[in-house]
């Protein structure tokens, strides 16, 4: 059975194998240890850490279940980040929200984050389905960026659930967001992000053009793959069924002589 404990983790300092990863709380925010709130930005950090844990342990199981009834593995790994301190200041600056506990517990959805990577669509849409079903967890907004890509030609499912911390003393219901795409998708959204923030200079529209049509094509990709893969598994479900009647006839024919 496979497992996902040997992929790669992001962390606020990039991937890491996750073998590797020591699983540890969020660090510690980098601000100023006089800020009014550093002991609130603290713990709500660390709540942040708990809550990704208590996903991917969620995203983990399923795959588990469903690689037994489906006889293969959904989910192809699993990335997971908690926004650093820098990142939450720069978007409360852009969104023109004062820094506050509050308001970032409140007006931010992405604080933790968790990437999952799945072979095929139809595993999109199967997972979000039976992940949203756990009396557990609440959706707050979900955005289909598969059925209405982005201008860009950025294509993924996002979720943004809340779910539940138990801590020593009490219970605290924790937002994540929960990007789910295929391997091509996620293909083309790493080199595209790269290649768009990475630069210093303004992309030109013809090459914007080329990107949203390589976006096309690997969906196209997608869509071929997930195809071939109903008609290897059609053909797969006749093989077994044909063998259980023969199973079946000649245990039959063994008791009737």
């Amino acid at each position: 059975m496979k497992t996902l404990s040997d992929h790669t983790i992001e962390t606020p300092m990039g991937f890491i194998p996750k073998g590797l990863s020591t699983d540890e709380p969020a660090p510690v925010p980098e601000l100023p240890e006089d800020f009014e709130e550093f002991d609130n930005f603290r713990d709500m950090m660390l709540l942040y850490s708990c809550a990704i844990r208590e996903v991917n342990t969620k995203l983990e199981n399923l795959d588990a279940e469903l690689e037994m009834t489906g006889e293969r593995n959904p989910i192809q790994y699993i990335t997971h980040r908690v926004k650093t301190p820098a990142s939450i200041m720069k978007k409360m600056k852009r969104k023109g929200i004062p820094l506050t506990f509050q308001n970032v517990w409140e007006n931010l959805n992405d604080v933790a984050g968790v990437r999952v990577v799945c072979s095929y669509l139809e595993d999109i849409y199967e997972l979000a389905d039976v992940l949203l079903k756990q009396d557990d967890i609440r959706l707050i907004r979900m955005n289909d960026y598969i059925k209405n890509p982005k201008p860009s030609g950025y294509r993924s499912l996002h979720l943004v659930i809340e779910t539940p911390v138990f801590l020593s003393e009490q219970k605290h219901m924790v937002r994540v967001e929960i990007q789910i795409r295929t391997i091509a998708m996620d293909f083309w959204a790493s080199l595209e992000h790269q290649l768009r923030y990475k630069t210093d200079i303004e992309i030109p529209e013809s090459i914007r053009r080329d990107l949203n049509d390589i976006a096309d094509d690997m969906f196209s990709t997608d869509l071929k793959m997930s195809q071939i893969n109903r008609r290897i598994q059609r053909i797969s479900r006749v093989k077994h069924e044909a063998q259980e009647l023969a199973r079946k006839a000649q245990e039959a024919e063994k008791s009737g002589g």
